[in-house]
């Protein structure tokens, strides 16, 4: 089967973002603003206004509480975020940072990568990884997000040094700052975000599916680091900028958390707000007001799919 109308789709998964308070002091989306994201969505969700519309584009907040009491986590989070199976309520509680042994066989079987390749979709996960991760995987050590884990299990091969290099994979940084400084890649030159943008949009338009990580944002919730957390969100909105420079044409990007955290950073915790939740692009229609919880995002993808490759 083929994608019968050449669309293009661009999941951006933003660890730990929720829709939070109004509040500059509290809540980086407010004290920097974010342009691009504006531009895009309409405005800046808050627990005031907590759903937008700009044109076809919109936002919505997706519950991650899943029915279950406490704070969401991240294992059984993106598990339900990249399978539609709520991981929590199946295991009686939210777990994380990473996928909890029981739920590992349904992060196999349902994970979106798969599901999406046996539609017949080409799927590729951008983040491009150092030397350093593929010796800690070899080590037999599996302490592995849900993205990287879901890639592993169905056979996608993972972006490396190679990949960044020649443009097919970006950095988790966005800007490829920690190669250059902290990694020993002292020859990767860093990148500006919009650059970075650029790059990530020439990718997404290679593959039906795409799907780029962006784990700060947890970092600098779980940090209270009100300075860090305004620099991850800028970068996140420069890449917005190059993604969207010119337009998107048949370009869908969605946008979805496993959980809140940075949009509050009076706690160091996780928090109980809704997930942000955005789409914008050619079949933006196809997901408004269908996504009230995190297990609904990939469900509404791959009926989306099964539509595109009929």
């Amino acid at each position: 089967m083929t994608n019968s109308g050449g669309s293009r789709f661009l999941f951006l998964f933003l660890d730990g973002v929720g829709i939070g308070e109004r509040d500059p002091e509290i809540n980086p989306f407010f004290s920097i603003g974010l342009p691009n994201f504006q531009r895009i969505f309409g405005g800046l969700p808050s627990k005031e206004r907590p759903t937008l519309r700009n044109g076809g584009a919109f936002i919505q907040p997706s519950d991650a509480l899943m029915g279950v009491e406490g704070f969401p986590q991240s294992g059984t989070g993106q598990t339900a975020l990249f399978t539609g199976v709520n991981a929590s309520k199946l295991i009686g509680m939210h777990f994380g940072p990473y996928p909890h042994s029981q739920i590992r066989p349904v992060l196999e079987e349902k994970n979106i990568f798969r599901v999406l390749r046996e539609i017949g979709a080409d799927v590729w996960f951008a983040n491009a990884f150092p030397r350093q991760f593929f010796e800690y995987v070899e080590s037999g050590r599996r302490r592995l997000s849900a993205t990287t884990m879901s890639c592993m299990m169905t056979g996608i091969p993972l972006c490396n040094e190679s990949s960044l290099r020649n443009g097919d994979g970006i950095s988790a940084d966005i800007t490829a700052e920690r190669w250059h400084t902290e990694l020993g890649y002292a020859d990767v030159e860093p990148v500006s975000a919009f650059e970075a943008g650029r790059r990530l949009r020439k990718i997404a338009d290679k593959h039906d599916f795409t799907m780029f990580e962006y784990f700060l944002t947890d970092k600098a919730g779980h940090d209270m680091n009100k300075p860090l957390a305004e620099i991850v969100l800028r970068n996140f909105d420069e890449l917005l900028g190059g993604i969207s420079e010119g337009g998107l044409g048949t370009l869908t990007v969605l946008i979805s958390s496993d959980h809140g955290n940075v949009e509050d950073l009076s706690v160091k915790t996780h928090t109980l707000n809704p997930s942000l939740t955005a789409v914008a692009g050619t079949h933006a229609a196809f997901f408004e007001g269908k996504l009230d919880s995190i297990c609904d995002i990939t469900p509404r993808i791959v009926e989306l799919f099964r539509g595109m490759f009929r």
